[in-house]
């Protein structure tokens, strides 16, 4: 693998939908990896899945009394710097402690709300080089300079690199996310232009902007292999960047980290953003991704066959100005020795239901969405009893009160219950029926 890929800081998850309490999973560049809190240490740590002793996942494990990772199988225990500190099968006084005995570490840091593991030369690793959005600056448990950043993750079924050239691509907007996040009659000749190219990534400018100059000029940054992000400031409204960290787990699977940050003119704008549940953002975030999910599924299997990013530029048909940031992209790509998978077939292509997922994909993963998840199907039964109840009012409240009493509790719960209903399914399952496509 080039170095590109391998000798990179890679997030792999947001420290605040981290669970210190027990080891998570998380694969990054086709390595199982365990993340666990070092209470002792008072860190993060990412080891190799995989116990020395008989190879088991560690991550089935635990974090024990002592603070340290719990082999499942057989109770290996080790700390934070992966060396085994006890070992129930032997005998007193033998030493668990050696080379053979300890876990592959690997160096992690956190920046701007994310963890990070170094995926390289663990000589190498230098946090001061984290890929982090440089306007961004961390203040206390906040941002400074007004920032207000929301922030999601998903799982997605496609490459790092497809993820990458289609959210670098701004002239799909308008039509892909008709009516979630676009309108078709916004668009516009995008008339773009790299303002600096190197092997580090680049860099473009568009002077009119969306939605045909009615927000301002927007500057596109990419920083590889994993990072870009759009900068915008709309007239009177707000500075708006779009970020995204492409992170690839395996062929054809890639972690998607989307940040929107919002540094608002007026104080009401900042309110209501910071009103919305973080859960019920994730939703409406999950409609936007599902807007092109599956044909991009699709696609790289069609660039594939014909050839792979090395071929791009020849098997799509790239004439327009706003295709400069594909060409960029896939000109870095090909400098740098292909992608991180170079020679791996795609998997087989999943159908849509599959792609729809959101459950395994993100929710059991996000500290928010996973706890609505639990919340609401607590609530649930209450509101089928509440229902029943309001029946009973009704049917011995003739004329009075009750009646009146039980009419209210019944649409009340019937409504809460409709609405609970398209709340749990949004958190586990999407319809597969982009909005652009359906009827007013």
């Amino acid at each position: 693998m080039h170095p590109s890929w391998s000798e990179q800081w890679w997030p792999v998850a947001y420290v605040r939908d981290l669970d210190p309490t027990r080891p998570q999973r998380f694969t990054l560049l086709e390595q199982d990896l365990v993340l666990w809190w070092d209470a002792p240490g008072e860190s993060w740590r990412a080891f190799k899945d995989v116990c020395p002793h008989r190879l088991v996942p560690l991550s089935e494990g635990r974090i024990n009394s002592s603070g340290q990772l719990e082999c499942p199988y057989h109770g290996w225990s080790f700390d934070g710097q992966g060396i085994c500190r006890a070992i129930p099968q032997l005998g007193a006084g033998a030493r668990s402690e050696s080379q053979r005995t300890a876990c592959g570490s690997l160096p992690t840091a956190i920046g701007q709300g994310l963890l990070f593991v170094w995926s390289g030369t663990p000589s190498a690793a230098d946090p001061a080089a984290l890929p982090l959005v440089p306007l961004l600056q961390e203040q206390g448990d906040g941002w400074a300079d007004g920032w207000i950043v929301q922030d999601t993750f998903r799982d997605l079924p496609m490459d790092a690199l497809t993820l990458l050239e289609n959210v670098l691509d701004v002239s799909h907007v308008p039509f892909t996310h008709h009516r979630t996040v676009g309108k078709r009659e916004n668009a516009s000749p995008v008339e773009a232009v790299i303002t600096r190219e190197d092997s580090q990534g680049f860099e473009a400018f568009w002077q009119e902007g969306p939605r045909k100059g009615k927000l301002g000029s927007q500057n596109t940054h990419f920083r590889a292999p994993q990072l870009m992000w759009h900068d915008l400031t709309a007239k009177g409204f707000a500075r708006i960047l779009t970020v995204v960290y492409a992170v690839p787990i395996s062929r054809g699977k890639c972690r998607l980290f989307a940040r929107f940050p919002f540094q608002f003119k007026a104080a009401l704008p900042r309110v209501l953003v910071g009103l919305r549940p973080r859960w019920l953002q994730h939703i409406g975030n999950h409609k936007v991704l599902e807007d092109d999910q599956v044909f991009l599924h699709w696609q790289e299997r069609v660039l594939e066959t014909a050839g792979g990013s090395a071929a791009a530029e020849k098997a799509f048909v790239l004439k327009t100005s706003a295709d400069v940031y594909v060409k960029s992209l896939h000109r870095w790509v090909n400098g740098q020795g292909g992608g991180p998978f170079a020679g791996r077939p795609l998997p087989p292509r999943q159908d849509v239901e599959a792609l729809m997922d959101r459950y395994h994909s993100h929710t059991k993963h996000c500290a928010s969405c996973s706890v609505a998840l639990r919340r609401i199907r607590s609530l649930r039964p209450w509101l089928w009893g509440s229902l029943w109840l309001s029946a009973v009012l009704i049917g011995a409240g003739q004329l009075s009160w009750l009646l009146w009493m039980g009419v209210g509790l019944a649409a009340l719960s019937g409504l809460l219950l409709r609405q609970t209903s398209r709340w749990q399914r949004g958190l586990r399952i999407g319809d597969g029926q982009p909005p652009r496509n359906q009827r007013i």
